[in-house]
């Protein structure tokens, strides 16, 4: 009896060892005036297109991007960090318009489906990177605007982190300004 008692202790034992420790996944914060971009400092919501927010572990506040393009160039750059314990984004199959994406309407990048390479710029003047919770919905953006549908883990890197062409108007909106302050 006491060989089967220390037996089964052992394998007691050796299971937890192999047990995987299971931490929750923080779940998406609905989007405020106060929420400033990660890279720009700027107000979130003084932009239009799709918006993103990084969940790190240990931290209880997300980062905010203005634009999706940049949370994910967060996930490819070598400087950000790495523990990243979830990354949610508007799905714009819900959202009202490109100007009102929406507060609330968070998808996990894992379940989104992505348009690039598009002409819709973001809310930055980029090209952005445009997610949807169905692939009929990016399968449509991308006919009607361009651009191709691609999973989060296809998106390539080069595609936001290479140095970017800012939109016309954009490009406009800073003569006009150069203009003003001569």
């Amino acid at each position: 009896m006491k060989r089967m008692f220390v037996a089964l202790a052992a394998l007691t034992l050796l299971t937890a060892c192999q047990e995987e420790i299971e931490i929750a996944k923080p779940t998406a914060i609905e989007l405020t005036p106060e929420a400033a971009g990660h890279y720009c400092q700027m107000t979130v919501l003084e932009h239009t297109g799709p918006k993103a927010q990084i969940h790190l572990t240990g931290n209880p506040f997300p980062f905010w991007f203005t634009q999706v393009r940049d949370a994910v160039a967060f996930t490819h750059s070598p400087e950000e960090p790495k523990n990243i314990a979830a990354i949610y984004v508007n799905d714009m199959d819900k959202a009202a318009s490109w100007e009102e994406p929406g507060f609330d309407n968070w998808i996990e990048v894992e379940a989104a489906w992505f348009v690039v390479n598009s002409k819709q710029v973001g809310g930055m003047g980029a090209p952005e990177t445009i997610p949807f919770g169905t692939e009929k919905g990016a399968a449509e953006f991308a006919a009607q605007n361009g651009g191709e549908v691609l999973r989060f883990a296809d998106i390539p890197a080069d595609y936001v982190l290479a140095p970017v062409e800012l939109s016309a108007a954009t490009q406009l909106n800073e003569e006009t300004e150069g203009e003003i302050r001569q």
